[in-house]
């Protein structure tokens, strides 16, 4: 399996740009995929420079809601005409963030929400023997505190984000188990309970944002929850790929605890499990 990141807010040099977003092409025997397709069309930019093809991608994943997640859905549908999008039925509805001059929508392009192409999923979802989404996690262990500041909007009533579209994948191949989530807004702690107690599964690689960061008020979690999180992974067997929402500070104490079992993915990296 080969994972390639085509899109995170670091590179690993300057012959890739970056941006504040996530966007993931994996390859395995079965499948080329794409996890996310960041905040605009520069997923498809460094895929060009990366020698990826998009337009043999056979299927789509959106994580989320968000714009940095799939603000580059436009230019997908333009290169590409065959992969199935499987999104979340409540991806498409208004999310927001506060910031400091009041509150920005931060929610996906509505005049997409029609395309023929999108699965809307509201559960879980086997695609086939190697690819599965699950949704709805439960648990509140190791919540971040900065979804505090993220809001949808049900019934024109703004609120805080329950994160029900929130979409998790699992790929199944060979002797490899790898969990793939886009910012675990629910809790990668949570997120990997889901896992144990509803499938009876322990990944061996984990992929994605732990939203350690708020970025609204440019603030890191508190050291005690950054410091039980890292507790909660260092006694599972998995190696952990992270970066976008993590944020820097959290990311090296991480580092600092877990040493060899995790590790940064920036723009351009490419990780073979």
């Amino acid at each position: 399996m080969k994972i390639i990141t085509l899109v995170e807010n670091k590179s690993i040099s300057e012959a890739f740009k970056n941006e504040h977003g996530l966007s993931l092409y994996i390859e395995t025997e079965t499948h080329k995929l794409l996890f996310d397709v960041g905040a605009s069309s520069l997923f498809a930019e460094n895929a060009n420079k990366l020698g990826v093809d998009l337009s043999q991608v056979d299927a789509l994943v959106i994580s989320h809601g968000h714009y940095d997640h799939g603000g580059g859905l436009k230019k997908f549908l333009e290169i590409n005409d065959q992969a199935v999008i499987y999104i979340n039925g409540k991806a498409f509805e208004n999310h927001f963030s506060k910031r400091a001059n009041g509150e920005a929508y931060i929610g996906l392009d509505q005049e997409l929400y029609a395309n023929p192409r999108f699965v809307f999923l509201e559960d879980d979802f086997v695609i086939d023997d190697e690819l599965c989404i699950f949704a709805n996690v439960q648990g509140e262990r190791c919540r971040s505190t900065a979804n505090a500041d993220l809001l949808m909007e049900k019934d024109g009533q703004r609120m805080v984000d329950d994160f029900c579209h929130e979409q998790n994948l699992i790929i199944r191949e060979k002797n490899q188990l790898v969990l793939v989530a886009g910012c675990a807004h629910r809790g990668i702690v949570n997120i990997l309970d889901h896992m144990a107690l509803n499938y009876d599964l322990l990944p061996t690689v984990v992929i994605g944002g732990f939203h350690l960061y708020n970025r609204s008020r440019k603030k890191p979690e508190a050291t005690a929850l950054i410091e039980e999180i890292g507790n909660e992974l260092k006694k599972t067997a998995a190696i952990y790929y992270t970066g976008h929402c993590t944020g820097d500070e959290p990311y090296q104490m991480l580092k600092t605890m877990l040493g060899d079992q995790v590790n940064y993915l920036a723009t351009g990296s490419q990780v073979n499990i």
